[in-house]
Order: structure tokens, then sequence, then C-alpha cells
């Protein structure tokens, strides 16, 4: 088996829980790639400081900005404020397609998301089925590059649904090392990432008529850094093999 880290995967979780749907997003890049990646989104992080008064520390999650309750600027755009008032959803629904435009242009990283539809609200241990064949997936992608890939998941630790997915794997043939390493994402620039683009990925699958005009931001900004171009239905996936595609994604 071969011994060479060959993925760093940063892992969140997003979707409409009245509905049923369930989505993860993530990305991932070669371990030799972690400082140069991060000084380039550290740079958009400065920029967010210079130009929207948002502080390079200040957590970005994409459900609070385009809702207008993502409320970290220190110092609003004039553009933003009509009548002493903060338009704060529009604010924030430009800061994500910043966001999601910088992302596109990462060179060295890689995105992807799946989904599944469950019965409306479905628990935890429904939601975790999703996210082993999630690892699944990813098992099957390693054996191909014959590397080896470690996963970070948004969380405090107190979730052990993650960790028993993991170790759900036969331990001689698995590829994604150790147990998921749990990390709050306001202290992990690349969880946050994997949130937009989660986020994006919910927004793609569900279109919820409120947010018509962010359905097309997955295809728009994040399709090229997919190699799947789409987010992946895993439903009737029990292996999630390589020929099982989603009817929405295209051809690489």
């Amino acid at each position: 088996m071969p011994g060479q880290l060959t993925r760093l995967i940063y892992v969140d979780d997003s979707g409409h829980q009245a509905s049923g749907l369930c989505v993860y997003g993530w990305v991932h890049f070669h371990p030799d790639r972690w400082a140069l990646v991060l000084r380039r989104w550290l740079d958009v992080r400065k920029m967010l400081q210079r130009e929207y008064g948002i502080d390079v520390d200040s957590e970005l999650h994409a459900t609070d900005l385009v809702n207008g309750r993502g409320r970290i600027s220190k110092h609003v755009p004039e553009r933003y404020r009509h009548d002493g008032s903060i338009f704060w959803k529009d604010f924030g629904r430009d800061v994500v397609r910043l966001l999601l435009t910088e992302i596109g242009s990462l060179e060295g990283l890689t995105v992807g998301s799946v989904f599944e539809r469950f019965a409306p609200d479905p628990d935890q241990a429904t939601k975790t089925s999703l996210y082993r064949k999630l690892v699944q997936q990813w098992e099957r992608e390693l054996v191909g590059e014959e590397g080896l890939g470690l996963v970070f998941v948004d969380g405090n630790g107190t979730d052990h649904s993650y960790r028993t997915a993991h170790r759900s794997f036969e331990l001689l043939d698995r590829r994604v090392v150790e147990d998921p390493v749990m990390i709050d994402s306001t202290q992990s620039q690349f969880v946050q990432i994997a949130d937009l683009v989660a986020w994006s990925a919910y927004a793609a699958v569900e279109r919820p008529s409120r947010l018509d005009f962010s359905w097309g931001w997955y295809e728009r900004h994040l399709a090229a850094r997919d190699p799947r171009r789409a987010p992946l239905d895993l439903a009737g996936c029990p292996r999630p093999p390589r020929e099982c595609v989603s009817s929405n994604s295209k051809t690489p």
C-alpha cells in the first residue's frame, strides 16, 4: 500500500432540513500546495479587510452573509447605504459572489460536492449515511491515484458519527487515514471555503425560489475547479463507484 499523502480534504455540510436535502461540499489539494493556496486565500482576506472592513479572522459563513445576518463589516462601503440604512443582504451576497470567484481561481485547489434527498427532517444517522458514501468515493479515487488522504471536518469533536463512518471501512484497505480531524470553522480558512462550496451546491440543487439569484453560482464560479462540473447525486449508490453520475453532471 502506498504511503504518500496526496490529499488534504476539508469538508462541510449544507442542505434543507425541512425538505430532506443533505449536501456535503469540500475542497482538497496536495499537501505541498498547502502554503501556496493558503497564502493566496489570505491575500483575498486582506483585500476584504481593506475594501469591505471584514477582519481576516472573522468567520465567513455563507448562510449568514446571503441572508443579511453576517454583519461582520466594520465599514460597509457607501454603495450599500441607502436612506440611513445598510442593505446587509446586498452587501453579503456581493461578498459571497466575490469569494466564489476567488475560489474558482485558486490554482492547485479542487472542489467537489455530493447530495442526497431523504424524507423530511432526517436525523443525524441518516445524514451520516451520505457522508459514509462520500468517504467511500474518496477511497476509490485515492486507490486510482495510489495515494492517501486526511480529512478535516467542521465540528467540536462531540459528534462521533463521522469517526464511526471512517472506522466502518476495513483498516488495512483504508486510503483515508486516521479519524477525521474535527476543527472549528472559526479557526480554519479552508473549512470556511468548504462551507461556501457546500452552500452553493445546496442552492444549485434545491433552487429555493427566494434565492433564485444564486442558482447558477456553482456552475458559474466553481465548476471549473470541480472535475464533475456539478454536484453529484449519490442516491442509489451504496458503493459510490465512478459510474454513478448525477443526472445533472457534465462530463469533465
